[in-house]
């Protein structure tokens, strides 16, 4: 009987009326209890300023440290860079392509080569070799930094229990919030940018060394004791090798995850790389070559990927390439010489030097400039409309958002009172019918849309994300929530917070419902599905920047440019989960229901769809991860809310600020995350009882 009255769920659904109870009441007596709708100044903690302090001590104990440091990574930087530099282009390209036939085979030689011909004839070859240098120093540190780490996680049971928050925060936390203290340390320069490519990069490192050593088989290990092998023997001739596929993975995404980072580079001091060669035709809403240089780090970071992923799954016999390493390294000597003196002494190395016949990105500032023109009447409307009555409503609700001016008519206090109480039937009736869980969830809902996410009562918002913690993973999980909504609130953050989750969240809802459809599509059909490989592909790699021009040039500088640019970067993630995830549904349970007259409609709501669920969770999940990332960028174009507060912390190199609004996003995130993994567990263990 007790644990009936207070089990689990029962709890939370008293937290979610206790909620629904309290924002009822504030929004009711909104004069009287003012306090509970807008946060006081006066209750904040300068916990911001605790922190510049913080690094002002550190800096002037720690400054010659970090300056020695600077000089240290910055040597090998200008050396390798200077390297590069004195290799004629013609001979790294056959370099490139040879190195590549021998991983890859002639498919991926004959990419690598005709990339570096658009690099050079795009006139980006010095910038691209600059970008390059910053990879090739960053990425050692990265990777071995994260090999260490991964292996102490994966030997001591306490250390990953340590580290694997840290490695979240590294993870989710917006370059642009590092960014500040490192240039606070260091001052501007390439080598903060290295440092904070480094940081980034560990994480998924780490992460694939622990996992490879976590699945090496005990059998192995066993046998390896039973031959008298100590366990530093052990690990380099049996762990090791066992785990090498998964660690070269991890190696891979490592390398995609400091190529990714060349934009933020150059913000505080590249060395003219093409980093910062998008960042400088961003500023001046160059679509053209901002997407030609966009281009140039998509077809890098495809070159890496390519190439590591076949160092990865490459037998250990030889590849393609029937040669001995003599006769290939003689070959490879032989084809480099040749190509150089052919382009040496004949017209095609001026032809190449001076690069292509016309500007493309002339014609493509052109064709956006004269598209945003001819269909200026089209854009305005799509972007009213959507502002009107999708985002409006999530943010300020609908007891603002209804006016003469946005719907056409006033909310009247009768139609108030109506809303009040249809909502309160709906909710008493799916408590009746269904559950009270999905009544009260349905109340929430309706004062949310009511009151909206900046206009919501403080008290009221963190009952309903403890509840939800609490309904997902227990008193750990509620207490993490509580924890970094409470910290929010003191710092003087609620409001951007709130702001920011109302963008990511109406962009999320679009993503869920139009990449969910897109998924099904792509599952459905090879042909869509091999349609949006590439487009998924390119919106993954190329940087998040040059999405941020053309939505600007259509769609002017708002929440609605914001809302799009969001869009373009998390929806990915929830296509290719949704895609895999039917695309794997057991053949036995397909042919169940088609045995008991399913239609295609039927079999997939009613058989696939719930079968794929836990799977789509978790890419819904992921692009929670990536609208969260976008907040800094989206600032760029008028969002507010964290973003911004992390890019005024930039702007006036205000640690503090930076740190928190940075950290406020990575708690956010680990919340949802975590939120998300203890529901799938939940779920995952009710079905196997």
């Amino acid at each position: 009987m007790f644990e009936s009255i207070f089990s689990h769920r029962n709890t939370a659904i008293g937290l979610f009326l206790l909620a629904a109870l309290f924002a009822a009441l504030s929004l009711y007596l909104k004069d009287d209890l003012s306090w509970s709708v807008t946060y006081p100044v006066g209750w904040t903690l300068p916990l911001a300023d605790f922190i510049n302090l913080a690094m002002d001590e550190l800096l002037q104990v720690a400054a010659p440290f970090f300056r020695g440091l600077s000089d240290v990574l910055d040597w090998p930087m200008r050396r390798l860079q200077d390297a590069l530099h004195a290799v004629p282009w013609p001979v790294l390209t056959v370099i490139i392509a040879m190195a590549t036939f021998r991983v890859g085979g002639a498919k991926l030689a004959t990419f690598c080569a005709l990339s570096c011909l658009y690099i050079q004839m795009s006139g980006y070859w010095e910038e691209s070799l600059n970008s390059l240098t910053l990879v090739s120093v960053a990425l050692p540190i990265s990777a071995l930094t994260g090999f260490l780490i991964g292996t102490a996680m994966s030997k001591n049971k306490t250390a990953a229990r340590l580290l694997t928050p840290i490695l979240d925060v590294m993870q989710t936390t917006p370059a642009f919030a590092y960014l500040i203290p490192l240039i606070v340390l260091l001052g501007f320069g390439p080598v903060v940018g290295l440092i904070a490519s480094a940081i980034y990069a560990i994480p998924p490192m780490a992460r694939n060394v622990k996992l490879g050593l976590d699945l090496v088989p005990n059998d192995l290990r066993e046998v390896a004791a039973m031959t008298g092998c100590s366990p530093l023997t052990r690990f380099g001739l049996v762990d090791l090798p066992t785990a090498l596929p998964q660690i070269l993975v991890g190696l891979n995404q490592t390398i995609m995850a400091v190529l990714s980072m060349v934009v933020f580079a150059a913000i505080i001091g590249g060395f003219d790389d093409i980093g910062w060669e998008v960042l400088r035709s961003m500023r001046r809403a160059e679509f053209g070559d901002s997407l030609m240089a966009g281009i140039i780090i998509t077809l890098i970071a495809i070159m890496l990927d390519r190439t590591t992923r076949g160092m990865a799954t490459r037998s250990r016999q030889r590849a393609q390439l029937d040669l001995t390493t003599t006769r290939f390294i003689m070959v490879s000597l032989v084809a480099i010489f040749g190509m150089w003196g052919i382009l040496h002494f004949s017209a095609l190395q001026t032809l190449i030097s001076d690069g292509f016949l016309f500007d493309p990105s002339e014609y493509l500032d052109s064709m956006v400039a004269q598209l945003s023109v001819s269909i200026g009447a089209i854009t305005d409307a799509l972007k009213n409309n959507v502002v009107y009555y999708f985002l409006l409503p999530i943010r300020i609700g609908l007891e603002q958002t209804i006016s003469p001016y946005t719907w056409g008519f006033t909310f009247t206090p009768f139609m108030k009172t109506g809303y009040w109480v249809i909502l309160s039937l709906l909710a008493t009736f799916l408590a009746v019918k269904k559950n009270v869980l999905a009544g009260s969830l349905t109340t929430v809902i309706g004062l949310f849309v009511f009151a909206g996410t900046t206009g919501m009562p403080w008290p009221s918002t963190i009952l309903i994300a403890i509840a939800i913690g609490y309904w997902a993973g227990g008193v750990r999980i509620a207490a993490l929530w509580a924890v970094v909504l409470g910290v929010i609130l003191v710092s003087g953050l609620w409001e951007p917070a709130m702001f920011s989750i109302y963008i990511c969240m109406s962009a999320l809802l679009f993503c869920i419902v139009l990449g969910g459809a897109l998924g099904v599509l792509a599952a459905q059909s090879v042909s869509v599905s091999r349609l949006m490989r590439p487009i998924l592909d390119l919106l993954q790699t190329i940087p998040p920047f040059v999405l941020l021009i053309p939505v600007v040039m259509l769609f002017q500088i708002g929440d609605f440019s914001a809302f799009l640019a969001i869009i373009s970067y998390a929806i990915a993630p929830i296509i290719r989960y949704t895609e895999a995830a039917l695309r794997e549904v057991s053949l036995a349970k397909i042919e169940v229901g088609r045995s008991i007259g399913c239609t295609p409609m039927q079999l997939l709501f009613l058989v696939k769809l719930p079968a794929a669920q836990r799977r789509i969770a978790l890419g819904v999940n992921q692009s929670i991860m990536y609208a969260l990332a976008m907040l800094a960028v989206a600032a760029l174009v008028g969002s507010r809310g964290l973003g911004q507060e992390v890019y005024v912390a930039l702007g006036q190199a205000d640690a503090g600020l930076g740190i928190l609004a940075g950290g406020a996003i990575a708690a956010i995130a680990i919340c949802v995350d975590r939120t998300f993994v203890s529901a799938l567990v939940e779920k995952s263990s009710q079905s196997e009882r």
